[in-house]
C-alpha cells in the first residue's frame, strides 16, 4: 500500500508559525516538503557551537556574518536551520531576506547524535541547492569532515579527517583542528 504524503512549501510553513499551530519552543525545520523535528542540543553541541562562533570571529570579524542555527532557503520546500553559516556581508544582517545559497561562503553542521541525518539527507540538500563549502563538526569521532566543488546531490571533493584547512572563499585564514575542539 502506498501512502499519499502533502508536501508544504515555505510559504505555508511560514503561515503555520504566523497562527500558532507551529510555536517557537517547536525545534522543526523544513527539509524536502517535510516538517522535521530536530533533536534537543545537548552540553556537547552547544559547547561545540559556542567555541566554533568564537574562533570564526576571531578569524574572520566583520568579513562575514556568523549565523547561529538560524534558517537558510534552500528552494520552495526546504529551509533548514544549520548550526552555523558564514555569510556574505548585508548591511541589514538579512531583515529582508533568509539567506540563500548564493550568500553562503561555509555551511557547518556540528553533529553529534545527527551525523547519519547530517552525511545522508542534509549534505545532499546542501550539494543540490550548490552551497560551495560545507563543514561537517563530527563530535563522536572529534573530526573534521569538508566537502567542496558541489555537484548534482553529491560533492565532488571529500576530505576526512581534516587537520588544517583555509575556506575557498579567503584561502588568506586557516583553520586547525585544534582551533576547532580546543
Amino acid at each position: 500500500m502506498q501512502l499519499i504524503t502533502r508536501k508544504f512549501n515555505v510559504n505555508e510553513y511560514h503561515k503555520m508559525a504566523e497562527t500558532g499551530i507551529l510555536t517557537p519552543e517547536d525545534r522543526v525545520e523544513l527539509i524536502r516538503g517535510e516538517i522535521i523535528a530536530m533533536s534537543p542540543i545537548g552540553r556537547k553541541h552547544a559547547a561545540a557551537v559556542n567555541r566554533l562562533n568564537q574562533v570564526l570571529y576571531q578569524k574572520f570579524g566583520n568579513k562575514v556574518i556568523i549565523s547561529v542555527q538560524n534558517p537558510i532557503r534552500l528552494d520552495n520546500y526546504s529551509e533548514p536551520q544549520p548550526d552555523m553559516v558564514l555569510l556574505k556581508p548585508q548591511s541589514d544582517f538579512y531583515e529582508s531576506k533568509i539567506p540563500k545559497s548564493e550568500d553562503i561562503y561555509l555551511l557547518i553542521e556540528v553533529s553529534d547524535s545527527t551525523i547519519k541525518y547530517d552525511q545522508e539527507v542534509k549534505l545532499p540538500l546542501y550539494a543540490e541547492s550548490k552551497i560551495n563549502e560545507v563543514w561537517i563538526v563530527n563530535l563522536n569521532d572529534k573530526t573534521l569532515e569538508v566537502y567542496r566543488k558541489p555537484e548534482n546531490k553529491t560533492y565532488l571533493e571529500q576530505q576526512k579527517n581534516v587537520k588544517s584547512i583555509s575556506l575557498l572563499a579567503f584561502s588568506d585564514i586557516t583553520l586547525t583542528i585544534n582551533d576547532i575542539f580546543g
